[in-house]
């Protein structure tokens, strides 16, 4: 019960690596305000964790629209009496659309921007006081090692968003250290989740060819890496950016 009587707000918390943050989190402990915009898969996990004996809402919420994120957190945190976790984890990735800068159209940055950036501005922005109302907190950003490599099949909207994530984890960070918040990001490597629905057999075979630990990363290797940095056990970390990726990142990239 690592997280008993704290909340956490969790998006895009539908599918993938959110669901298994949710879940995982309840059964921690923590109340669980359940963000997606796709209405069956929020509700679908906040069904689960109440059927694994956990406690959950869940919001509808589209992360890129700034009045539908203020409602989200005003709804959670008056279910559930308050916030204690803000975890930043819905993002997109548009293969067949996020190109490198000479190809990829004006709104497909915008919309990126919107979703992966703006989308946890908005959750910091409202999240933050409720936070302080509690004593403190914790933030948790999903970046990219993306955001720390250059490729030449580039998404160059996906890996803008995520590098910015990284400022932006730094600077809430140190400006709101006084409030006894924490902010940190984690970079997730490859990831066996639907937003890698793409990947035939013989990608992630390939894939995992450059892993050194020879596999994908599961989302609940995600979401254990969240659960420590959600924990009063890392108290004394913030403005860090915590890698993993199975080893890619000191084998070369």
């Amino acid at each position: 019960m690592r997280l008993k009587d704290k909340t956490a707000l969790i998006t895009g918390a539908g599918l993938g690596q959110g669901r298994a943050a949710g879940l995982l989190f309840a059964r921690e402990g923590a109340k669980i305000v359940v963000l997606d915009v796709d209405e069956k898969t929020g509700q679908d996990t906040a069904a689960e964790i109440e059927k694994q004996g956990g406690r959950a809402v869940f919001v509808k919420c589209d992360v890129g629209v700034e009045s539908e994120v203020k409602k989200a957190v005003e709804t959670g945190a008056a279910v559930f009496g308050g916030l204690d976790i803000l975890y930043n984890n819905a993002g997109v990735l548009w293969r067949d659309k996020d190109f490198d800068v000479t190809r990829t159209e004006e709104s497909v940055w915008d919309r990126v921007m919107a979703i992966n950036l703006k989308g946890a501005v908005w959750v910091c922005k409202y999240g933050i006081p409720e936070l302080i109302k509690r004593g403190g907190g914790s933030i948790i950003n999903v970046g990219s090692c993306s955001a720390l490599l250059g490729f030449t099949t580039a998404q160059d909207a996906y890996t803008a968003s995520k590098g910015a994530l990284i400022s932006l984890t730094r600077s809430l960070a140190i400006v709101h250290a006084k409030d006894k918040i924490r902010a940190n990001i984690i970079h997730p490597g490859p990831v066996d989740t639907p937003m890698q629905k793409e990947w035939t057999d013989e990608i992630k075979k390939a894939i995992c060819s450059i892993v050194p630990l020879k596999r994908l990363a599961t989302a609940e290797d995600i979401a254990y890496t969240a659960l420590f940095l959600a924990a009063d056990e890392s108290s004394y970390i913030t403005g860090q950016e915590i890698i993993v990726d199975g080893g890619i990142m000191v084998n070369g990239g």
